[in-house]
């Protein structure tokens, strides 16, 4: 083989949605880099907060869309190229999806999320796995969508070209590195 060629990565499989929590240390560093990753810092009173998200492929990597309790302030934000609501089989809002707060992950920093039902489960525990499990199942059904809209996000951002929700956006490439160099030392 000649030094000139490029040795091909192996194409990284989208699979089906599910949730996921992110290695909490791992968060830490990334907010080190961007202090607009969200925080799971006990400092700030977060340490009980976990990264939850669901995983899609950009280009060669793998992003975690993180998924959030919907707030008073998004009952009249529209969808755009950075933001979805989720909604239930009655219409009802019951989360949405920060695009523009993705970030890059690995299999090592994934912990994929039990929503199922079991027997010892709290009652606030069976509601809020039943919440996930309305959340998933939007996330399903809307997969094409959702793949593509973090695909033309991260390339529009990756492109540097200007465009409206750019400043948003956290910096996927800068967290790219720090995402190389933590599995690194791993």
């Amino acid at each position: 083989m000649n030094n000139t060629s490029k040795e091909k990565k192996p194409k990284i499989k989208q699979e089906r949605l599910a949730l996921y929590t992110i290695d909490m240390k791992y968060i830490r560093n990334l907010h080190k880099k961007d202090d607009r990753v969200r925080s799971v810092s006990p400092q700030i009173g977060k340490a009980s907060r976990a990264f939850l998200g669901i995983i899609v492929i950009c280009d060669e990597h793998k992003y975690c869309i993180p998924l959030s309790h919907p707030k008073p302030k998004h009952t009249d934000m529209k969808g755009t190229i950075d933001f979805t609501k989720i909604f239930d089989e009655k219409g009802k809002l019951i989360g949405v999806l920060d695009f523009n707060m993705m970030i890059p992950v690995t299999d090592a920093q994934l912990r994929k999320l039990d929503i199922a039902i079991h027997p010892s489960d709290t009652p606030e525990i069976k509601h809020y796995k039943k919440l996930c499990q309305r959340e998933i199942n939007w996330c399903q059904k809307n997969s094409t969508d959702i793949i593509n809209k973090a695909n033309v996000l991260y390339n529009l951002y990756k492109s540097g070209d200007p465009f409206q929700a750019r400043a948003r956006c956290l910096d996927f490439q800068k967290l790219e590195e720090v995402c190389r160099k933590y599995n690194a030392q791993k």
